[in-house]
């Protein structure tokens, strides 16, 4: 494992270690699970693993309020855009507005397709919300140095194994490419709550690259 800073050149950092007695020490790579020795870099600084460069930890000054801030921003975004509308067509002079859950629920009445539905209404709504959730539930505590809630790791592991089914940015690119195909045949206008997923989408991004999750783990631990 390696450490590297976001100023500066790769430096030498931990070396690969086999102790089996001191495993709270040690931190396995989730890409290539080569195994090392766990030697946690400066701020703003990051040790990578030295097999792929997968990035294993990377703490940040003030990281615990910033993903609270994007979380609650999440939240509020989600709600919003969710009761405003997302997309407007117009075409020989009729008309028609749906919200995202309007869009993602628009098959609740046949069978198979209802359950499809809900899926996707999870995936894109509820899913980022219970994760915004969790991490505010997490994180509270330990920003206000007081000792974590009750479940606290099974809510972050709970949060982290949501994340890859938290498809709000494919959702928002699946959008862009029907409204390519759809532009020809109607008019097409943005609604306000478009704007509010796009920005919920960056905001998820955000709250996922913030997130150091050694320094999280090893908080809940102490």
């Amino acid at each position: 494992m390696t450490q590297t800073d976001d100023r500066t050149p790769q430096t030498p950092g931990a070396i690969q270690g086999h102790a089996p007695a001191d495993l709270a020490g040690m931190i396995a790579c989730p890409r290539c699970d080569a195994v090392f020795r766990a030697i946690e870099p400066a701020p703003n600084q990051r040790a990578i693993c030295t097999r792929c460069h997968h990035v294993l930890i990377a703490p940040r000054r003030r990281a615990g309020k910033r993903i609270i801030a994007v979380s609650m921003s999440v939240l509020i975004l989600l709600v919003a855009a969710s009761a405003y509308p997302f997309l407007s067509i117009a075409t020989t002079g009729l008309s028609n507005s749906s919200s995202i859950l309007d869009a993602a629920l628009a098959f609740t009445s046949d069978g198979l397709l209802a359950a499809l539905s809900f899926v996707l209404a999870g995936l894109i709504v509820f899913i980022p919300a219970a994760r915004a959730v969790l991490s505010i539930y997490v994180l509270a505590p330990l920003v206000l140095d007081r000792d974590a809630f009750p479940g606290a790791p099974f809510a972050f592991r709970l949060s982290e194994h949501l994340r890859p089914w938290s498809m709000a940015e494919i959702f928002a690119i699946g959008c862009a490419v029907a409204l390519i195909k759809v532009a020809d045949l109607a008019t097409v206008s943005f609604g306000p709550a478009f704007w509010m997923f796009a920005l919920l989408v960056l905001l998820v991004v955000v709250q996922d690259n913030l997130a150091c999750r050694y320094s999280i783990w090893k908080a809940l631990g102490e």
